[in-house]
C-alpha cells in the first residue's frame, strides 16, 4: 500500500514545474525565456523621445509614523511565518513598533508591516508575538498601535 501511495505521489508531482528544479533538472526552455525576455502587449506606450521619465526619487516617500497608530483587532497570523511582526492598514510602510494588550498589560516591540484595507480593518498578528503578549491564538483580541 506504501508503495502504491509512492507512484501516486511521485506521478502527481512528475506533471508539476517544480520537481524538475528541486531533483536537479532544468526547467523548460520556454520557461527560461520567459523570465528573460517577457513579452509587450500590443497596446503598451512606447516611451516619447525628450520626454521625462519617471524615477523613484519623483515618487513621494510615505511617511513612518510615529505614536498613537489606533487600536485594531487582531487574528492570529501566518503561524508558519517567523518573527514578532504585525501586519496592518494602520501604517503604510514597514517599520518598527510596539502592541499592547491591555487584558494582560503587556506591551511588545514588533515590526509593523503595511497592508491594504481602510484603518478599520483588522490585523494580524504574528504566533510570537501573540504569545508574548499573552493573548488567546483562537481570539480576537484589540491591540494598541504605536509606531517607533
Amino acid at each position: 500500500m506504501r508503495w502504491m501511495m509512492l507512484a501516486v505521489c511521485g506521478l502527481a508531482l512528475s506533471a508539476c514545474d517544480v520537481v524538475p528544479q528541486w531533483a536537479g533538472g532544468t526547467r523548460p526552455a520556454d520557461a527560461v525565456a520567459d523570465d528573460v525576455a517577457p513579452e509587450t502587449p500590443d497596446n503598451a506606450v512606447e516611451p516619447v523621445e525628450g520626454a521625462p521619465e519617471d524615477t523613484a526619487a519623483d515618487a513621494p516617500e510615505a511617511e513612518v509614523s510615529i505614536g498613537t497608530l489606533g487600536r485594531t483587532v487582531a487574528s492570529l497570523g501566518n503561524a508558519a511565518e517567523p518573527g514578532l511582526w504585525l501586519k496592518t492598514p494602520l501604517v503604510s510602510v514597514e517599520q518598527p513598533g510596539r502592541v499592547y494588550y491591555d487584558a494582560t498589560n503587556t506591551t511588545v516591540d514588533v515590526t509593523l508591516i503595511p497592508i491594504d484595507g481602510p484603518a478599520t480593518a483588522g490585523s494580524r498578528l504574528s504566533l510570537a508575538a501573540m504569545q508574548a503578549l499573552g493573548a488567546p491564538l483562537t481570539g480576537l483580541p484589540e491591540v494598541d498601535v504605536f509606531g517607533a
